[in-house]
């Protein structure tokens, strides 16, 4: 028998719909959306809570509406290796959905934040009834799946310099006195996982690149671009 997610109920908020920020139904009309909204359950997630364990029964969708969650796998030596990270909008449980098989990673908050959660049984009732929201969430694995092969070609033919150089570029940026400062979403040893790589190695990548004088960093977590044009060519994109 599945189980269900022992999370905390939030309020809802006439001028904050949860669907209404999601890709997933942003193809149905505000009416619509309210009915989606009326078999949604909003719940609010601590940081560091696991919201479920690879191998747990869990049928559901959960959609982020605020914070940030990571999906993660546990190698055979223990180690966690961070498959994605997920932002507001994004959404996990359709390949259970799909197949009917149980996950084989773990769901975890990043920090304080609330989703909106969907039992399967709902979620199949609401795609009989809209065939939209099927066809979004049939063109988000695809995506998904499109990411994980680049990871993967990156992994194999492209080092962690490299590796390092893009995913810098690719973060959201602001502009200060012209040079771009990015802020690191994630914990170092987070983004190590999610590279591929180990924290001693991302060190020395960013030491090496700060010794260039193509990076400056500021703090823990802020980083000036000092060299864009030398970032993308690490990158492969110059």
């Amino acid at each position: 028998m599945a189980t269900e997610l022992p999370l905390t109920p939030v309020p809802r908020a006439d001028d904050d719909l949860c669907v209404a920020r999601v890709p997933l139904f942003q193809g149905l009309t505000r009416e619509q959306q309210w009915e989606v909204a009326a078999v949604a359950r909003p719940v609010r997630v601590a940081r560091g809570e696991c919201l479920y364990r690879a191998g747990d029964d869990v049928s559901q969708l959960m959609v982020v509406h605020t914070g940030r969650l990571k999906i993660s796998r546990i190698s055979p030596d223990g180690r966690e290796q961070i498959v994605r990270v997920l932002e507001p909008g994004d959404f996990v449980g359709e390949s259970a959905f799909l197949s009917g098989e149980r996950p084989d990673h773990f769901a975890t908050a990043l920090e304080p934040g609330s989703m909106c959660v969907f039992r399967h049984r709902d979620l199949e009732r609401l795609v009989s009834e809209h065939p939209s929201i099927g066809l979004r969430m049939l063109e988000g694995v695809s995506r998904r799946l499109s990411e994980i092969e680049e990871r993967l070609a990156a992994v194999t033919s492209v080092d962690v310099g490299a590796r390092l150089a893009r995913y810098l570029v690719e973060l959201p940026a602001t502009r200060e006195s012209g040079v771009a400062v990015v802020r690191l979403p994630l914990a170092k040893k987070d983004i190590a996982s999610l590279l591929d790589t180990t924290p001693e190695s991302l060190s020395r990548q960013l030491t090496r690149l700060q010794e260039a004088g193509v990076i400056a960093q500021e703090g823990s977590r802020t980083v000036r671009l000092l060299d864009e044009r030398r970032l993308l060519t690490l990158a492969g994109e110059g």
